[in-house]
């Protein structure tokens, strides 16, 4: 079984890559914040400082995806899917002035992913 926290749909994923072919390198960013809150956000790579509180949950169409330690701490037992809805969200996210924005969809981790990622015992 392959171990996931972040996946992306197939229509998100080709947003992405029209925002790569336009802005270059880019970097996902969950941070709980202002604005469209705890909505993933996508950043040229040089625009978005990252430090200690940022956490990488893996990578999702070439895009490694952080989100704030503290962020985490709330979402660490959940597997969150990136998709895209229209409409212009509340953000600098590179996608708003395209007419699309980012959101997650999200579902428990079973015991055993669980067990895995957390380093937690079964059923704990």
């Amino acid at each position: 079984m392959k171990l996931e926290r972040v996946a992306i749909t197939e229509k998100a994923a080709a947003l992405v890559k029209q925002l790569q072919e336009k802005h270059g390198e880019l970097i996902f960013h969950q941070s709980g914040g202002c604005c469209d809150g705890s909505s993933p956000m996508i950043f040229e790579k040089e625009d978005m400082y990252l430090d200690d509180s940022d956490v990488l949950l893996g990578q999702i169409a070439g895009v490694n995806y952080y989100m704030n330690k503290d962020q985490f701490d709330y979402w660490k037992h959940t597997h969150l899917t990136v998709d895209i809805t229209e409409g212009r969200g509340s953000s600098f996210s590179l996608e708003i002035p395209m007419g699309f924005r980012f959101i997650i969809q999200s579902r428990l981790f079973s015991d055993e992913e669980n067990a895995v990622l957390n380093n937690s015992s079964v059923g704990e």
